[in-house]
C-alpha cells in the first residue's frame, strides 16, 4: 500500500533527437532537486517510486535496454543521478500520457496509490497528458516545479498553470511534495 507514487517520466532518454540541445538544458536544472525526492521517497515505506518511460518505438527493447541506451547516450550526466535503483517498478508507453496503453491504473490500484507525483520530462508534453488523465481517473496530481523539465519555457509555464487550474493539480517544489 503506497499513498504517493512518483511516477518518473521518460527520464531514460538518450539525448540524441531533434529537440535534445532545446531540452538537456532544462532537464540538468531538474537532475538534483529530482535525485533528492527520489532518494527520500525509496526511505519511505508509503511511498513508491515507478519509472515510466517510452520505448522509442522499440518494442523488442526491455527495460533495462532503455537504461543502459540511456546511460550511453550523449548526456549520460542527465541519466546517472535518477537511474533506477535495483528492482523498482517500471513500465514502458507508446505515447504521450503514462497510462495510455499501460498497466498503470492497474499497478496504482493494486498498490492503493492516493495520489501521484509527477516528475520528468516533458512538462507541456507527457507530464500535461499523464497528469489528465491521473485527473479524470480522480487521483490527486502533484507536480513539483523544479523536478519537471520543459522543452518550451512559455508552453511549459501553461501546463504548469493549465494542471494547477484545470486538474486541480498541487504544483509545488520537490522539497515540498513528501513533507
Amino acid at each position: 500500500m503506497s499513498d504517493s507514487a512518483v511516477l518518473v517520466i521518460d527520464m531514460m532518454n538518450t539525448y540524441r533527437h531533434q529537440d535534445a540541445d532545446v531540452l538537456a538544458p532544462q532537464v540538468a536544472d531538474i537532475v538534483e532537486p529530482l535525485s533528492s525526492l527520489l532518494a527520500t521517497a525509496r526511505g519511505r515505506d508509503d511511498v513508491e517510486v515507478i519509472y515510466v518511460n517510452d520505448n522509442y518505438g522499440d518494442f523488442t527493447a526491455e527495460f533495462s535496454d532503455l537504461v543502459r541506451n540511456a546511460a550511453e547516450g550523449a548526456r549520460p550526466d542527465l541519466v546517472e543521478p535518477v537511474k533506477p535503483a535495483q528492482g523498482c517498478r517500471f513500465l514502458t508507453k507508446v505515447r504521450h500520457s503514462a497510462f495510455y496503453a499501460t498497466s498503470l491504473a492497474y499497478l496504482l490500484t493494486r498498490l492503493q496509490t492516493k495520489r501521484l507525483i509527477l516528475t520528468g520530462q516533458v512538462t507541456e508534453q507527457c507530464i500535461l497528458y499523464t497528469a489528465l488523465d491521473a485527473y479524470v481517473r480522480h487521483f490527486p496530481v502533484v507536480v513539483p516545479r523544479d523536478a519537471v523539465a520543459h522543452i518550451d519555457p512559455s508552453l511549459g509555464d501553461a501546463a504548469l498553470e493549465m494542471m494547477r487550474r484545470n486538474m486541480s493539480a498541487e504544483v509545488v517544489t520537490a522539497a515540498d511534495c513528501l513533507s
